[in-house]
């Protein structure tokens, strides 16, 4: 249940991000005279090359755009990191985890690193690769980063359902989550 509350965060701040997105490329080709002005420049140093004028403006809106959705993707996984830190190192717990009364231990900034960057990248960061390997025309590779995503993401999670009650990234940064609902474990060394 916390992770859902955290992942609905996260899905909020994407949500956020893609507005922002839309907004930033929405002005990019909705700028007339920009348009028009790189357009009637490229066309008049074409030589007559219209065709090659014409592809060169719409490959520059379209590189932009990319550009644009990379960053935001870029931003989704920084801003998720940031979050787990943060939340991590100076409370020993995210929002979803305090509202169900539970606690990251032990609680040490590079730990909370450690725990934050596994994290990440099982919720967020190997998706963010697969989508924009998409958005490149990377068709073939991003369905196997996708499905390195799922493998990802379901090492991370189904080690909670087994006696220790830990994830992957309790495992690898030594923590583990404990209070009402959790089984009282000792970290690792």
């Amino acid at each position: 249940m916390a992770w859902l509350i955290d992942f609905a965060l996260v899905v909020a701040a994407a949500t956020g991000l893609g507005v922002l997105t839309f907004n930033r490329i929405s002005a990019l080709v909705a700028d007339v005279p920009d348009l028009a002005t790189r357009g009637g420049f490229d066309l008049l140093t074409a030589r007559g090359d219209v065709i090659g004028a014409s592809e060169a403006l719409g490959l520059s809106l379209w590189g932009k755009a990319v550009l644009y959705v990379e960053e935001a993707f870029g931003l989704l996984v920084l801003v998720t990191f940031l979050y787990q830190w943060g939340c991590l190192a100076l409370a020993g717990r995210t929002v979803g985890k305090g509202l169900l009364g539970l606690k990251v231990t032990p609680c040490l900034p590079r730990r909370a690193a450690l725990r934050a960057a596994v994290t990440t990248a099982a919720d967020v960061a190997v998706y963010a690769v697969a989508c924009v390997l998409l958005i490149e025309g990377q068709f073939v590779l991003s369905v196997l980063v996708w499905a390195a995503a799922v493998g990802v993401f379901l090492l991370n999670a189904l080690p909670v359902l087994l006696p220790g009650r830990r994830s992957l990234a309790d495992r690898m940064a030594g923590t583990a989550v404990t209070g009402a609902g959790a089984p009282s474990l000792a970290a690792a060394p």
